[in-house]
């Protein structure tokens, strides 16, 4: 295994380590570090691509996403809402200690990355089953 390979597989398991926490822990975000970890396995291992493709965390979280048809609204407001309060924290630090245009470029990040969530992330409607 060469050390490129090595690399993209710890970072892997760190994604992978960090998304399962953000699963379960409200103000950690799941989405991106589990997308580090489908990235990083993908580059060191077809074994464990294939086999963090296969789990739970892979195919609730980033399935839809990976494969184009992106995200159900209740994932979007998770992940919203998740960014939004961790931006909160550095804002108000840095209103604080009058960081005046800081807080004027983090809030212009914050906005994008609403406006990115809502308009540009493609709605995935998950079909119910219907009961026989």
């Amino acid at each position: 295994m060469t050390g490129k390979k090595i690399l993209y597989l710890a970072l892997g398991i760190l994604g992978l380590g960090l998304g399962a926490l953000g699963v379960v822990l409200p103000l950690l975000p799941a989405f991106p570090f589990l997308m580090l970890a489908a990235f990083c396995f993908g580059r060191s291992s077809e074994k464990l691509d294939r086999w963090f493709k296969g789990t739970k965390l892979y195919q609730n979280n980033l399935e839809t996403y990976v494969k184009g048809q992106g995200m159900t609204w209740k994932a979007k407001i998770r992940v919203m809402i998740t960014v939004t309060l961790l931006m909160l924290v550095g804002f108000l630090m840095m209103f604080q200690k009058s960081l005046y245009i800081p807080c004027a470029i983090l809030g212009a990040v914050w906005l994008f990355h609403i406006l990115y969530f809502c308009f540009g992330v493609k709605n995935h409607v998950v079909k119910e089953k219907s009961a026989k």
